[in-house]
């Protein structure tokens, strides 16, 4: 912090310096002659502080740390649910072309089951089946029975009804 020094000047009504505080008891106010005016100045004068750094406190460091911290707990289970949903959505979706694919295959062939072997490759119905959440598909579909994904992200089941 700073110390603050106060100057007082002494002057007459017609301007002229009459010295400082110091000066006013040397000098008798009779040799004046007139009323004096008083001027204050207020000058800082910098101490020299050993202790001043540049940077953070530690209890502004904890205080960002906690926020951040907040904020984490508050983010972290609204992406594991925006996550979750996004896998059985698209589990979901594999379902569908999958029933969708079944559907044709009993369609051409004239049968009411098919296994996922004829339903999956380059040249079959559905090119490719990617896997989200490591999820276990039926290796047979049966027409008009609904279909379970089962083992969704290890504990979730999904059931697609055609």
């Amino acid at each position: 912090m700073d110390k603050w020094h106060f100057f007082v000047k002494l002057r007459t009504l017609t301007g002229e310096h009459c010295g400082d505080m110091n000066q006013l008891y040397r000098f008798p106010t009779a040799q004046f002659g007139s009323i004096l005016i008083i001027l204050i100045t207020k000058l800082p004068i910098p101490m020299k502080n050993m202790n001043q750094s540049k940077g953070f406190t530690l209890v502004e460091i904890m205080i960002v740390v906690v926020i951040i911290g907040l904020l984490a707990a508050m983010a972290i289970p609204a992406f594991q649910k925006v996550r979750s949903a996004s896998q059985d959505k698209t589990v979901l979706n594999n379902a569908r072309q999958l029933s969708a694919a079944a559907d044709q295959y009993y369609l051409e062939n004239g049968v009411s089951t098919v296994t996922i072997g004829n339903l999956i490759g380059s040249s079959n119905y559905v090119k490719a089946l990617n896997l989200v959440a490591n999820e276990t598909y039926p290796q047979a579909f049966t027409q008009g029975i609904a279909i379970s994904i089962v083992g969704v992200a290890g504990v979730r089941t999904i059931t697609y009804a055609p």
